[in-house]
């Protein structure tokens, strides 16, 4: 099954897509324990309001997200962002564990939404990922249990605006502001039943590309990340607890992003950074297509440096 979201009468709605329309799931519906009853089609069709066609509808992000992880699993992409940074460009500690950080839940934008430049941005990035949204609750899973607690998958772009990035990740902190102003989630959240005809062992073979302004960019598969998704929400979990709406990102694929392209070209900012009016399409197979269009952001304010210390 596929859930998207929508505004329905000034409240957040999601949705079960079918035959080309948004079939509304009941006002205060919770979608997780929809899902937990692993109930047919048909049978969530029966408690779904009057359908809306979707292509008229404005999509918003599938779920309100309780958290964001965003990992780093393709190796393509770790060597090409570093190459001429460190070296190896992919450090050994790289290939222990499939680590992450942090990043913003209340930043999250629909599949179509414009996206706007952060404030003092003059290398704005996209990048193409993949995510899993958890759909129940668990705390330090092993990998063969993980899997059961996806509620399904979306496509998943964290905004960077590299210049800030680069800057504060020299503090030995972060990211945090060069990537805090927009991630898109969606179109849907697609059930992991509905990809079964991709999987290729523990992962899936989703096609992934990415175009500026009508323009291939860069192209991989979601079989080439180096974790599986379970694998992720084992380390995720490991002494904790994930909870529905949690999302954990795939991290960039293969030359889904400027940054490692960037470094592959010794460098030079070829294709250049994205700037007001760019559209990124992105693509993945059996998840759809994101499509949105940079405006402008919010002008600067002024920050104070650190007092020093006496």
């Amino acid at each position: 099954m596929k859930f998207a979201a929508l505004e329905l009468d000034g409240q957040y709605r999601q949705a079960l897509v079918h035959d080309d329309r948004l079939h509304p799931l009941p006002a205060g519906t919770d979608l997780y324990d929809v899902l937990a009853a692993k109930p047919s089609e048909q049978e969530v069709l029966t408690r779904c309001a009057a359908p809306v066609v979707l292509d008229e509808q404005t999509l918003l992000p599938p779920i309100k997200a309780s958290s964001i992880r965003d990992f780093m699993i393709f190796e393509q992409h770790v060597e090409g962002s570093f190459q001429g940074i460190r070296e190896p460009a992919v450090v050994p500690e790289w290939y222990d564990i499939p680590t992450f950080y942090f990043t913003n839940p209340y930043s999250l934008i629909g599949p179509r939404q414009p996206v706007p430049l952060p404030p003092g941005c003059n290398l704005f990035d996209f990048e193409l990922e993949v995510a899993a949204i958890i759909g129940t609750e668990g705390r330090n899973l092993p990998v063969e249990e993980a899997v059961n607690h996806i509620a399904g998958y979306s496509i998943f772009n964290d905004w960077s605006a590299r210049d800030i990035q680069i800057h504060e990740m020299r503090i030995g902190l972060g990211p945090a502001k060069g990537k805090d102003t927009a991630s898109t989630l969606g179109p849907y959240l697609v059930t992991p039943d509905e990809l079964e005809p991709y999987r290729q062992g523990d992962r899936f073979d989703l096609a992934l590309s990415v175009s500026i302004n009508g323009t291939a960019i860069g192209k991989d598969s979601l079989a080439n990340a180096a974790w599986s998704f379970p694998e992720m929400i084992a380390y995720a979990s490991r002494g904790t607890v994930v909870r529905p709406g949690d999302i954990l990102g795939s991290g960039t694929c293969g030359s889904g992003c400027l940054v490692e392209l960037w470094g592959r070209n010794g460098g030079e900012r070829v294709p250049p950074p994205l700037t007001i009016g760019d559209t990124v399409t992105i693509e993945v197979q059996g998840l759809g297509t994101l499509e949105n269009t940079v405006i402008p952001g919010d002008p600067i304010h002024p920050v104070p440096k650190a007092r020093r210390r006496p």
